[in-house]
């Protein structure tokens, strides 16, 4: 049986992934994969502009690396000292959340979007701890963060 080749435009189960040369059979890459938008015949003008653009989106991609990595290294060991008050045996009123490790670090200069501080529960008790910051997809660093309890 023949088979054509397509470029496919996005993620198609059991076929391939977007950007991939796949071989299809005639029909169902004419009858269905193009007219649905999910490929491009593989002609040689098709197959340049695809790799062009994969190209494109790596550069743009080691750029970002490179700049998470940058804001990692910043953020990376950061010290935080925040002070609550406390009730008996040393429980917080309140909590520490992300929001309050957010203001912490613009305090000290350093911008991170709270959405990024990775904490599992906010913090109810005095002591350290060591909180994880998602810079980036495989980028993260970690900051020192210590809640000392003031009498209320």
């Amino acid at each position: 049986m023949d088979k054509i080749q397509v470029i496919l435009k996005e993620d198609v189960a059991n076929l391939g992934r977007s950007g991939e040369l796949v071989s299809v059979k005639p029909g169902y890459g004419r009858n269905y994969l193009i007219p649905q938008g999910m490929a491009v015949p593989a002609t040689s003008k098709n197959v340049a502009k695809i790799e062009h653009e994969k190209r494109q989106i790596e550069a743009r991609t080691a750029k970002l690396r490179k700049d998470a990595e940058g804001v990692a290294a910043r953020v990376n060991g950061v010290a935080l000292t925040l002070e609550r008050q406390v009730g008996e045996e040393n429980k917080l009123f309140g909590s520490v959340t992300s929001r309050d490790i957010e203001e912490a670090l613009r305090i000290k200069g350093i911008d991170v979007d709270r959405k990024k501080i990775h904490l599992e529960h906010p913090i109810r008790a005095v002591g350290e701890f060591t909180i994880d910051v998602k810079v980036a997809k495989d980028v993260t660093a970690h900051i020192k963060v210590t809640v000392v309890g003031k009498p209320a």
